[in-house]
């Protein structure tokens, strides 16, 4: 795993295009994810197998909390333990920087819920009809948190 930059969002939108889809209308634009990365306390992280992108996280950190804005990892790579590394290094350098509470959201549905509840977050909320599909469904997002 490396920190990455805007220089690689090609291979970011690749992954993202492959991880999340269309259906449930997670995924972000290339605009949107050039937009935050150059805020202050964004930060993108690679995960590579063989030299390829296979997965990603984007995190933001303001003040004492940091929030899971991305973590999407390739379909062909899913299940070797890649989104759980993202997420461990997610954990691990916010904690370092200060971060008291750490969140995120997700699809409510998404298999993702699971390794996020296994490694200590929980459901705080819920957001109604948040995400929403091109053939115009709504999905709820779940809430979850990490305190320390």
């Amino acid at each position: 795993m490396r920190r990455g930059g805007a220089d690689e969002l090609d291979e970011v939108m690749e992954v993202m295009t492959a991880a999340f889809q269309p259906c449930f209308g997670e995924a972000w634009t290339r605009s949107q994810c050039a937009g935050i990365l150059p805020m202050h306390g964004v930060s993108l992280t690679l995960a590579e197998q063989g030299g390829q992108v296979a997965g990603f996280s984007l995190v933001r950190a303001v003040a004492d909390e940091a929030e899971l804005l991305l973590l999407a990892v390739d379909p062909s790579e899913q299940r070797r333990g890649i989104g759980q590394a993202l997420l461990d290094d997610f954990i691990a350098t916010a904690l370092a920087g200060g971060a008291h509470r750490l969140h995120l959201e997700v699809r409510d549905g998404n298999p993702a819920v699971e390794l996020y509840c296994t490694s200590g977050f929980s459901q705080v909320g819920r957001r109604r009809n948040y995400y929403h599909g091109p053939d115009g469904q709504s999905h709820d997002a779940v809430t979850l948190a990490l305190v320390d």
